[in-house]
């Protein structure tokens, strides 16, 4: 008979414990939870993240956020741009974390028609869509501008991991002025000859 009052006990003991280890549980997911919701929101302020407009499938760390500042040879500079080279302008593009609100300075401005592309990184991979930007002269056997959206191209662009020749689907096209541009994101990241942001994709101090 004790023996198996002393099981009860030993029972009921066990079962409180559970509970109250299962209340702890709850509780630590509850402030991970709030913690989670607190960064996000801080992410979102600092404006720290990808447009929803800009590539799917792709992966940033693949990205060459720098550049060797060379351009093709048959790309035209800008005579009359609207932020000249040495000038400091604020990004409004966020092709890649910590780049929306970057002061930058231009490094070259040039007349093209730039294009968004979808295409299979050679190196394999999750398909990239609507990548932002590839210009005419990235394009391989350019021929006129601009390139219609659905036309097969082959990409002479090194701005990615497994981008350079690669087969890709021409998305939209637009005649506009792309700068390269040197800036430091606001993951204090300093970026060198970016390729590339358009006209439309910067705004005056």
């Amino acid at each position: 008979m004790a023996n198996k009052f002393m099981i009860g006990i030993i029972s009921i003991s066990a079962a409180l414990a559970l509970s109250a280890c299962s209340g702890e549980g709850n509780e630590n997911t509850s402030q991970n939870e709030s913690t989670q919701e607190e960064t996000n929101e801080m992410l979102k302020e600092q404006n720290v993240g990808v447009d929803n407009e800009s590539e799917t499938g792709m992966d940033h760390a693949t990205m060459n956020h720098s550049g060797s500042g060379e351009v093709p040879k048959d790309l035209k500079e800008a005579q009359n741009p609207t932020f000249s080279v040495g000038r400091t302008a604020i990004i409004q593009a966020d092709h890649m974390p910590g780049m929306k609100n970057a002061e930058a300075t231009i490094v070259g401005a040039y007349d093209t028609t730039v294009y968004t592309v979808s295409y299979t990184p050679t190196t394999g991979g999750e398909p990239v869509k609507n990548h932002k930007w590839v210009i005419h002269e990235e394009t391989e056997d350019a021929g006129e501008a601009p390139l219609e959206p659905g036309s097969e191209v082959t990409l002479n662009a090194d701005h990615m991991e497994g981008m350079q020749g690669a087969a890709a689907i021409i998305d939209s096209a637009e005649e506009t002025t792309v700068y390269m541009v040197d800036y430091t994101s606001a993951t204090g990241e300093q970026v060198k000859n970016h390729k590339w942001v358009t006209e439309k994709e910067l705004s005056t101090k």
